[in-house]
């Protein structure tokens, strides 16, 4: 069974392989899965707090975060985007699904794309597969230069 599972995310694009998705309503969680995988990701990893994600995190890399700002644990879910975009040289992709788009900090917000729920399934396939963002260390580092 695991050999299947390599096989499913080698056909993944790249950037697309493992998708970590940090939500709290199950039903939009459950949608936007779907919409990954119909995008053709090779996994989805489904997380409805912060603690959740960072176990997650610990166990795996993704190639992309969808990150929901406002959970049922914290309301400073991007966070998370602040933490990963810290470690290691190659950060995943950063994607912000809130309802309430003015709540994210700016610098946080440079990160990576913002959709404000709802938003069209498109747009989410577009945000994670689009140009990447500079993270806030390299932007740090390259005013330093």
């Amino acid at each position: 069974m695991a050999k299947a599972d390599k096989t499913v995310q080698s056909k993944a694009p790249p950037g697309f392989q493992r998708i970590l998705v940090v939500e709290d309503d199950v039903i939009l969680a459950m949608s936007i899965e779907q919409t990954l995988l119909d995008a053709g990701a090779g996994e989805v990893i489904l997380c409805r707090s912060s603690d959740e994600a960072l176990a997650s995190l610990r166990k795996t890399r993704p190639d992309a975060i969808v990150l929901d700002v406002h959970l049922a644990d914290r309301n400073d879910g991007w966070a998370i985007a602040e933490l990963v975009t810290d470690v290691g040289p190659r950060p995943p992709r950063i994607v912000f699904s809130t309802g309430a788009p003015q709540d994210i900090p700016r610098a946080i917000a440079r990160l990576g794309p913002i959709l404000e729920k709802p938003y069209d399934p498109v747009d989410l396939i577009e945000a994670i597969r689009g140009p990447k963002r500079i993270g806030l260390l390299s932007r740090l580092r390259k005013t330093a230069s």
